[in-house]
Parts: C-alpha cells; structure tokens; sequence
C-alpha cells in the first residue's frame, strides 16, 4: 500500500501584540510566525517609546550636568583642552552640554534606533543569503532584528524602577541595570575595559540569542540555531573590539 508523506504545517498566526510577549516568553513558535509573515512597526514604536520615557525620567530624576561632567573626565583629550579654558569659559561649555545632552539621547533612541536596526538587518540579510542559500528578504529580517530586541523592553522597565527608587546622586546612566560586568567596576577604570565589558550584557545575549532562533526559523534545513548564532555572534563581536574596546583605547 502506497504512503503518503504529511506536508509540514504551517506555524500558528501571532498577532502582532502576542508577538510582543511571544517573543520573550515563547519565542520558538512566535519566531515561526514572524518569519513566515513578517511585522515589525509595533516591536519598532514600542522600544523607541521605551527609550524616550527612560530619557525623559532621567532628566526630570536626575539632570544631565552631573553625567556630561563625568564623561568629561573620562576624556583625557578634553581635559586638556579645558586646562586651557578660563572658569567661565568651562562653565559655558558644560551648560552647552547639559543643553544640547537630551535632545541627542532622543535622537539616537528614536532616529539612531532605527539606522541601526536597518543596518544590522540589511547585513544579516545578506550574510545568511550568501552563506546558506536562502531567500530572506528585507522586511523579513527586520523583523526578526526588531523582535530580537525586545528583552530591552525590560531592561527598559528595570530602568525606570531604578531611577525612582535609587538616589539621583548615585545613578549611572551607562549602567542603569547591572546586567553587566562593567557596571561593578570604579569610575575610573580605563574607558575601552568598562566599554568592552559593558558589552558582555545578559540583554544582549539574549536578543543575540533571539535573533539566532528567528533566522533558523526562515529555514531551518540550511540556517540552524548553532549556525545563527555563531554568524550572528561573530559579528557582534567584531562590533565590539572595534568600535567599544579598540577605538576607546585610541581615543582616550
């Protein structure tokens, strides 16, 4: 008798707010979704609506002079620019900087945000059509880049709770969350150690990891989760000794 071969079924439809939590708390199925019907407006708003509320709270809580004049000393090319300066002429610098401080943290949460996004999706795009023959597609890797970013959601809300809670004098803002081994290191560690190590963060893990699963769902013949992962991971790294140990190091 002849026997014929069930075709695979279709993943169950997630709607576009069950993505949101299936993304983070049931990301297998929801990452099968997302690639067999791509979305990622909402993913999108609501990480720049997180990032802009956690700038927001943190100039009302806390102010933006005390963080820049930090990152000033940390700059040991700008302090001696500014042992050249009157007191006047400092103050009036810094006043620039505690101005100008929170509309660039708006630009880059919302504006800088989605460049990136673009930017990584287009390369991950590329790098798996190349390397496992596969038809990704534009809108289909952003998607699954803008999904693998939501754990910052609640890094975001981690925040929040901490500039509430927390005394104002004691926040950092390069490390709201100890989620990293940067966070315990002393204020004046070298700024490439505290950049790199703030680097090896659980969120990122995490949205590397969530990243890994949604490509590996496009196809999961030719792109496995260990396959993801490892490019993905690779060029993570890259990111890091170049442009958050490397350059900091040539610059400080």
């Amino acid at each position: 008798m002849a026997t014929t071969t069930a075709a695979p079924q279709p993943a169950p439809q997630v709607s576009s707010i069950g993505r949101i939590f299936g993304a983070l708390f049931n990301p297998k199925p929801t990452f099968e979704s997302i690639a067999q019907r791509p979305s990622w407006l909402l993913p999108m708003i609501l990480l720049i609506i997180m990032g802009a509320t956690v700038i927001g709270i943190f100039s009302q809580r806390v102010g933006w002079r005390a963080y820049m004049e930090r990152q000033d000393a940390t700059n040991s090319r700008l302090q001696k620019q500014m042992e050249q300066m009157t007191p006047e002429q400092r103050e009036q610098m810094i006043s620039n900087q505690t101005k100008f401080a929170p509309i660039v943290g708006y630009v880059i949460v919302s504006v800088g945000g989605v460049i990136v996004w673009i930017i990584i999706a287009a390369v991950l795009m590329g790098l798996f059509n190349v390397t496992s023959g596969t038809q990704v597609g534009f809108s289909r890797s952003l998607a699954i880049v803008v999904h693998g970013w939501l754990p910052w959601l609640i890094h975001g809300l981690l925040s929040i709770m901490i500039l509430f809670l927390k005394d104002p004098s004691t926040i950092d803002l390069q490390n709201l969350v100890a989620s990293n081994p940067g966070a315990f290191l002393s204020s004046d560690a070298p700024k490439w150690l505290s950049s790199g190590l703030g680097s090896l963060d659980i969120f990122t893990f995490w949205s590397l990891a969530l990243m890994a699963l949604g490509f590996s769902a496009v196809n999961p013949k030719k792109i496995s989760f260990g396959k993801a992962f490892t490019y993905i991971f690779a060029i993570w790294l890259v990111f890091v000794l170049i442009f958050k140990v490397a350059l900091p190091a040539a610059f400080s």
